[in-house]
């Protein structure tokens, strides 16, 4: 048997059938737009990560609040980058995060609540297509998670038909 790199960075629920659990998370899947499962339990554990990290950080530091955010400087402005906390919050926040605020951070989502596509899927299909572009460069993946300073440079692509505001499948209301 071979051994090579672990390619899954997720993990799946431990009770598979959970008729709530389920039921929670086809709702998510429907409200974002998202392809499977799969893409939902990976910020599930990126989630499960970041809260992993801040425990460990609060530990290091005793409890010291002040003392934990110094030593984890760059993981709370990595979090802060990505909107996923605001500047004033501080390393406790993390711990009361939901999987909908990575989830708010996605291209798909971002590309949606601009108005880029009618609904998440259609945001989705206009992605995977190559008619979006953040700050100038095509994106092709609607997980890609979206810094805050990138947030208004996401666009259609000058090339695409889809830049055309007379374009049948653009949504109203766009600028």
């Amino acid at each position: 048997m071979a051994t090579g790199k672990n390619t899954k960075f997720y993990e799946t629920p431990n009770h598979p059938f959970q008729g709530e659990r389920i039921a929670q998370e086809a709702d998510l899947l429907g409200r974002y737009g998202l392809k499977n499962k799969e893409e939902l339990w990976r910020a599930q554990s990126e989630l499960r990560n970041y809260r992993r990290e801040a425990r460990r950080l609060i530990g290091e530091a005793q409890g010291d609040m002040e003392q934990a955010e110094e030593l984890g400087v760059e993981f709370l402005d990595r979090l802060r980058r990505y909107g996923i906390l605001s500047e004033d919050d501080n390393i406790s926040e993390v711990l009361g995060l939901d999987v909908t605020d990575i989830l708010e951070r996605r291209l798909q989502t971002v590309a949606y609540r601009k108005g880029l596509g009618h609904t998440p899927d259609q945001s989705r299909q206009f992605i995977v297509h190559g008619h979006v572009v953040v700050d100038g460069a095509r994106v092709t993946r609607p997980s890609k998670m979206v810094e805050v300073s990138e947030e208004g440079l996401v666009e259609f692509d000058e090339g695409s038909p889809l830049s055309d505001e007379l374009h049948p499948e653009r949504a109203e209301g766009q600028e």
